[in-house]
């Protein structure tokens, strides 16, 4: 099955760099690993990012996202980057919702496209 999910970052502060975008694409692919799901797609802007994921049907979309952003909060805060330092107060790195929608058919073909073209920080 395949699913689109964006995190926003928490109040939609513009913290995320092409660094900080490199560094969440191999965090997300690792927990994918772990959930034997596939990280086909990902790229952001300077609030938010999009996913596009490959994961088996006994894999509850919601423990998937729960654990994309809780292990990739930790990691990169743990990193110390100064745009998220200045931007961000407290242990969150995420919005406390996503959003997640489903995909199948012709759109699979269409969504990595869109994820592509998203404006990636410079």
């Amino acid at each position: 099955m395949h699913v689109h999910l964006v995190f926003v970052a928490k109040y939609r502060r513009e913290v995320f760099t092409k660094e900080i975008l490199v560094d969440l694409r191999s965090i997300f692919a690792g927990v994918c690993n772990d959930f034997e799901a596939e990280l086909v797609e990902f790229d952001g802007e300077h609030d938010h990012v999009h996913l596009l994921l490959n994961y088996h049907p006994k894999v509850a979309v919601s423990n998937l996202a729960n654990s994309l952003k809780g292990v990739s909060s930790r990691m990169i805060r743990q990193k110390k980057y100064p745009s998220i330092r200045k931007k961000l107060w407290g242990g969150a790195l995420w919005s406390p919702s996503y959003f997640a929608g489903s995909c199948g058919g012709a759109p699979t073909s269409i969504i990595p496209q869109y994820i592509e073209q998203q404006q990636t920080p410079s």
